[in-house]
């Protein structure tokens, strides 16, 4: 799914819970400024997705075609796809990443995030029988998924045998920051896609 398809499925979203949102709230949900906004409202009324209409006190609000209801229906079913296709090819990244590693022997990983992709990450080791011995975060959390969370400078305190690195965005910061910390390099596994 494309950045411009998943752009319009939000808009479409939002339009439909809110269409008297301002195109400012829009831009910032978006996270593109607010003149793109505008041209990605006028591009959705050409085709027929939305109707714009003008309230008293000149603002504008946007309701959703029957067409508008089809597409967003259209984009949530190709998002969910997405979703799930790279949801198997994470787990199939992760398994391959492990499969070196004998879990009848005990491996202790750490996975360093608390994200989706982290939560991925524990529930793909515990199929695979592999323990995990807790989260590395930032955050003043104290548990996630019922394991101990702790700051990236207490992972001396713990024992473990891999470090996986569940942050897609911030790999190579979260490695030499762990490195910093003490952990070999060669302990340290990454979700990231490969470079």
């Amino acid at each position: 799914m494309d950045l411009q398809a998943q752009r319009d499925l939000l808009l479409l979203s939002e339009l439909d819970r809110d269409g008297g949102a301002s195109q400012r709230i829009l831009a910032t949900k978006l996270g593109v400024a607010l003149g793109l906004t505008n041209l990605y409202l006028k591009r959705l009324a050409r085709k027929g997705h939305i109707k714009i209409t003008t309230t008293p006190r000149n603002r504008n609000r946007y309701l959703l075609t029957p067409q508008g209801f089809t597409e967003k229906s259209r984009l949530t079913h190709l998002y969910m796809q997405h979703s799930l296709s790279y949801y198997r090819d994470m787990r199939a990244r992760l398994k391959e990443m492990m499969s070196t590693f004998d879990g009848s022997h005990g491996l202790r990983v750490v996975i360093y995030g608390t994200t989706e992709l982290a939560e991925l990450a524990y529930l793909s080791l515990r199929e695979m029988n592999i323990d995990c011995v807790g989260f590395i975060d930032g955050s003043s959390r104290e548990s996630f998924l019922s394991c101990p969370v702790s700051s990236p400078d207490g992972i001396v305190d713990w024992q473990f045998d891999r470090v996986l690195i569940a942050d897609l965005d911030h790999t190579a910061a979260c490695e030499e920051q762990l490195v910093q910390f003490g952990v070999p390099r060669e302990k340290v596994l990454s979700l990231g896609l490969p470079e």
